[in-house]
């Protein structure tokens, strides 16, 4: 019997994708359309979307919540873990409080139980200090 290893298909696409996302950290795939497109000026709206659905599917990349437009939102960091979104400048961080804030929810919600993992949304610090 032979032994072939499956490879997955890695065009360069994907490659500036986990590049730029890398350092930008959550995205959608119209703001990596805009950031792409300064290297690869023909790139279209549908190459972007199949490649962070396959770097997604293949778990090199993680969805996020989405953003205040409700797009598809991209994120490089593929462990589980909470966010938070801010309301006016869409802003998403990564934080990880479902350990310490479960606990507080399920005992004021009586016999429930959740799951999954947290968004949390408000004012970051920028946007709350604009407001002020």
């Amino acid at each position: 019997m032979n032994n072939v290893a499956t490879t997955q298909r890695q065009t360069k696409y994907c490659q500036a994708i986990e590049v730029l996302l890398a350092s930008m950290g959550h995205a959608t795939n119209s703001k990596l359309l805009v950031e792409l497109r300064k290297t690869y000026p023909n790139l279209s709206a549908t190459t972007v979307h199949r490649a962070t659905s396959r770097l997604a599917t293949r778990g090199s990349i993680a969805i996020a919540p989405p953003s205040s437009d409700g797009s598809t939102c991209y994120d490089t960091n593929v462990i589980p873990h909470d966010h938070f979104l801010c309301i006016s400048c869409g802003m998403l961080r990564d934080t990880d409080i479902k350990d310490k804030v479960t606990p507080i929810l399920e005992s004021s919600m009586d016999d429930c139980h959740i799951s999954g993992r947290l968004t949390i949304s408000g004012l970051c610090k920028n946007c709350k200090e604009k407001n002020l």
